[in-house]
């Protein structure tokens, strides 16, 4: 990691640099055809994959190369720099629980806090609301951590464990690739969701994947940053939106106001409370979803359960009717009150098991 205050000034001019390439690497595949503010996102691509699985009965299918890439890119810079290890052992059924959490409020918010960030920067207002909430949850998370709480510290296992998440997602980006049975467009095929070419954004969520794992770049530890130092990290996330910003700007992509940006709604208490609901599972989850994806691609396997979390929330926010609508010219797109429940629900009881866990004794005599 370069982003940490241990870090001498030339490892930190390095990271920040890197944090600047990733914001440019995602504008990029916006150009290459994703949707608007889109570049990369977690929960939106998982989301995207387990529909292309069948495991949604509406909503988007599309076996998004990003999620890939960032896996092979974060393995492959894990290997070159001799810092490769397989971890486990860490509360997995904990963070699968927040992991369906963070997906949910991601779906209702329209966006990981990921896309948030590309959201802002490319001159998507609405988005601040959904910032608000996310700092205000991230807030509420630290607070329990300031209690006890802690999802606890993985171990070193055998290596055969962490690269079962690179293993079984490429095994499935085979079979899509060979056409054996996968929902949604093809390799070499345009249609909904809109998307890149493959091979084009394999290659940049590779690249920004690798970058990603580089730095240990994480918007959940970019928040809990925000009131208090060191502020690396912090200064990371303007790096990367101040790329991602300037490079949408040149071409001519940036829409500032919030008269229907694309991927976006209007409703600002849901943002704020999905928000809300994403910041604090985030950290009591250890990171937020693009950070998870990296993680399972360095090895972490209680990363990864916390990844197959997010796209199950994904897939209830889509049946259930959960998730919000986009705003458009003709529509004005919002969260339903079913959305609102969900989303409330969800805080409530990550709240609640917060609270029992942070007065949970170290030690049991």
């Amino acid at each position: 990691m370069l982003l940490r205050p241990t870090d001498h000034s030339r490892g930190v001019r390095l990271g920040l640099l890197m944090a600047l390439l990733v914001g440019v690497l995602a504008a990029l595949n916006v150009f290459a055809g994703n949707p608007g503010n889109m570049g990369i996102c977690g929960a939106c691509f998982l989301r995207d994959m387990a529909g292309s699985l069948g495991f949604m009965a509406k909503g988007p299918r599309y076996f998004r190369p990003e999620i890939l890439g960032l896996l092979l890119g974060a393995f492959a810079i894990t290997v070159l720099r001799g810092r490769y290890a397989a971890r486990s052992g860490s509360h997995s059924i904990v963070r699968f629980f927040f992991g369906v959490w963070m997906g949910i409020g991601a779906l209702v918010f329209l966006g990981c806090p990921f896309r948030m960030l590309q959201r802002l920067a490319g001159g998507d207002l609405l988005a601040l609301s959904g910032l608000l909430g996310f700092l205000g949850g991230v807030q509420i998370g630290m607070w329990f951590e300031r209690r006890g709480y802690s999802v606890g510290k993985t171990a070193v296992v055998h290596r055969a464990l962490g690269l079962l998440p690179l293993l079984l997602v490429g095994g499935l980006a085979v079979l899509w690739y060979r056409r054996a049975g996968l929902l949604g467009p093809g390799p070499n095929e345009a249609g909904d969701p809109p998307h890149a070419p493959w091979f084009t954004a394999l290659g940049i969520a590779t690249i920004a994947g690798g970058l990603l794992s580089w730095t240990g770049f994480c918007a959940v530890s970019g928040a809990r940053q925000l009131l208090r130092g060191p502020r690396w990290m912090l200064l990371g996330v303007g790096c990367l939106m101040l790329g991602y910003g300037v490079t949408l700007l040149i071409g001519g992509r940036s829409s500032f106001g919030v008269a229907t940006p694309p991927g976006a709604h209007a409703d600002h208490v849901a943002s704020v409370l999905a928000m809300v609901l994403v910041g604090l599972s985030g950290v009591l989850a250890g990171g937020c979803p693009v950070r998870q994806i990296v993680m399972a691609g360095e090895g972490n396997g209680d990363a990864f359960i916390t990844v197959v979390g997010i796209a199950l929330g994904g897939v209830l926010a889509h049946n259930l009717g959960w998730a919000a609508t986009p705003s458009t010219p003709t529509a004005a797109g919002g969260v339903s009150s079913a959305g609102y429940a969900a989303v409330i629900t969800g805080i409530v009881a990550s709240l609640l098991y917060a609270s029992l866990a942070a007065r949970t004794p170290k030690t049991v005599n």
